[in-house]
């Protein structure tokens, strides 16, 4: 990574992505996610350049329409299109497209630099009330697909959609170009930080908890696991990561326990023991504070 006059170069895309992930991941971006969903009713992430996850997944207020979409192949196809479409035009500035279904997303660009490093993405809202002329067109698309799922349900779904003014969701998106200006300090910031070699006691940390999450792990066992003492260790990990030790491996654990959440046949308790928590109620504490909702909330938008 190179630095220029007007801050951090972003030299590659995995480069870029993980700028994108450490956005992602500070209290400053969680706490305005949780404000922001609140007040607009929409959800919001950080979307890495040239992704082809769908972003809002599993988000707080995620559209119930829009998570149904995403589990059948052509219209998360066309939803995917979309946001490539989007990605495309947001270089400069905001950008908003509407899907098959009429839904409006928007891409806010996150420059680091003089490159785009990432983009703040909500919607998944209506900027008209929905019509049964409407979802009748909407319908004979997804059959023409082979959309095998339940109609009636997809249409409970769709007709629950946020509605907004044209002007209400534009007010929105100027909150989020504020914001994103914001974001592109911190990341240059990380990324000027980034340009120091991380000390071999934090890479092997990492190392350490990824291959041992699932199982107890006390603060003395990581600090003799990297050759340290436990004072030494908590204060190298803490000034080069910007969060605790203890406050790193639940979050790993809160991320781990999403995908085994989002299977319907596994228990809430059987996802937060295997992940290495040890209650329920640690878990679902946890869980609130690092995500905004419980697991069982999380696990609702996801189906």
């Amino acid at each position: 990574m190179e630095l220029a006059e007007s801050g951090a170069k972003v030299s590659d895309l995995k480069t870029s992505r993980n700028l994108a992930k450490k956005l992602s991941e500070t209290q400053m971006f969680q706490d305005y996610e949780k404000a922001f969903s609140e007040a607009s009713g929409m959800p919001l992430a950080i979307r890495p350049i040239q992704s082809f996850q769908m972003a809002m997944q599993g988000k707080v207020k995620q559209n119930k329409f829009c998570a149904i979409m995403a589990k059948t192949s052509k219209s998360c196809v066309a939803c995917l299109e979309i946001q490539s479409e989007l990605e495309d035009k947001a270089q400069l500035e905001p950008k908003s497209l509407s899907c098959f279904a009429g839904l409006c997303d928007t891409m806010v660009p996150i420059r680091v630099g003089d490159q785009v490093i990432a983009f703040l993405q909500t919607g998944q809202v209506l900027l008209d009330n929905p019509t049964d002329k409407h979802f009748d067109r909407m319908t004979q698309k997804l059959v023409k697909w082979g959309m095998d799922a339940d109609l009636k349900r997809i249409e409970e779904a769709y007709f629950q959609s946020k509605v907004l003014t044209k002007e209400q969701y534009e007010g929105f998106v100027r909150m989020l170009s504020t914001f994103a200006q914001h974001l592109s300090l911190i990341g240059n910031s990380i990324a000027v930080s980034e340009t120091k070699v991380e000390p071999q006691t934090v890479t092997k940390a990492r190392r350490y908890v990824e291959d041992h999450f699932d199982e107890p792990i006390t603060l003395t066992e990581a600090a003799k696991a990297v050759n340290t003492s436990v004072r030494y260790f908590c204060k190298v990990f803490k000034n080069y990561t910007g969060i605790t030790f203890v406050d790193y491996l639940t979050r790993l654990r809160v991320e781990k326990s999403k995908d085994l959440l989002l299977n319907p046949n596994r228990r809430v308790s059987e996802a937060a023991f295997e992940v290495g928590f040890e209650s329920l109620t640690q878990f679902n504490r946890s869980f609130k504070k690092h995500t905004g909702m419980t697991p069982t909330e999380f696990r609702s938008q996801g189906v």
